[in-house]
């Protein structure tokens, strides 16, 4: 009897061994667009696409990857110039981010997926819907603004003006080698409480990524092109989209700002605010704000 519940108990460990690494993410490569670009890919069923934002890459994903991946495939690029992906001198529009986005789906026969996106990654998964209306089926916005759209340079000019301009050669020189210092500002300021932020390792692990040579410049051509980003997504907001949209934002960051950004550019719109979080979604409300997206995506 003892050895059947040993060998039973054993069978139980081996199988839940092997299912936890059937979902782990596999990271890949592709040519998308031009660019090499870096993703991570699991699970199977219903696509989805998760867009990280500046000071971060698709690692951000992971605890929303364990969940989805249980019924979805779950795709998290690297965008362009971020993480482990190629670096072109440009443009970095959030257009042309998402026809990266859009190539590398396609190469993957993906025809139709959700598409999530948090800071930069909601510009670009906007930009995706709009320029690929037919082949989004829900979108999530999480904590940011869209360039463009509504009364958007009071948001853009509300509290951190400098950042937004803060690219070329001096920034370059003032921030190399100081690369966490400058995002510490980003992680605890934009941060409903600063110790309930991004993680240590985490920190370490995203000023290393950008550290590597030419990803900042990178990172700052995103706020070079929001002028062109403006232009073009109040184009795209004269159609507005009819495709579900979750927006979830920190209350003590982007509010019912962007929420209301949203009803401008979308007719299926459920806004909700994250009371006590900031702009850190994922880390700061964690056992909320997956739930959320699990049971919207599904």
């Amino acid at each position: 009897m003892r050895r059947t519940i040993t060998k039973l108990f054993c069978t139980v460990l081996l199988f839940c061994s092997a299912a936890a690494h059937a979902e782990a993410p596999k990271s890949q490569f592709a040519e998308a667009n031009g660019v090499k670009l870096h993703y991570l890919s699991a699970g199977k069923g219903d696509p989805v696409i998760l867009l990280h934002g500046y000071t971060q890459s698709s690692h951000m994903w992971l605890p929303l990857i364990e969940q989805l991946s249980k019924d979805h495939l779950v795709i998290a690029p690297d965008l362009r110039g971020f993480g482990q992906s190629g670096l072109p001198p440009g443009p970095y529009t959030k257009s042309v981010m998402a026809q990266d986005v859009h190539a590398l789906v396609t190469s993957l026969g993906i025809k139709s997926a959700k598409v999530v996106g948090h800071d930069i990654g909601l510009m670009v998964a906007y930009a995706y819907a709009a320029q690929y209306p037919q082949e989004v089926s829900k979108i999530a916005l999480m904590d940011a603004f869209l360039p463009g759209v509504g009364n958007w340079k009071d948001v853009w000019l509300l509290r951190d003006l400098w950042h937004f301009h803060f690219y070329g050669e001096t920034p370059l020189a003032l921030v190399k080698g100081r690369e966490r210092i400058y995002f510490e500002h980003f992680w605890n300021d934009f941060a409903a409480d600063k110790t309930k932020s991004l993680s240590e390792a985490d920190r370490k692990f995203y000023a290393a990524e950008y550290a590597q040579p030419g990803h900042m410049k990178a990172g700052f051509e995103v706020f070079r092109a929001f002028a062109k980003d403006a232009e073009e997504f109040a184009a795209y907001a004269k159609k507005p989209l009819d495709i579900p949209m979750l927006v979830l934002t920190g209350e003590k960051a982007s509010g019912n700002v962007l929420i209301e950004q949203a009803r401008l550019v979308d007719s299926k719109v459920d806004g909700v605010i994250i009371k006590g979080s900031g702009h850190w979604l994922m880390e700061e409300a964690t056992a909320q704000v997956v739930p959320k997206l699990v049971q919207f995506l599904r």
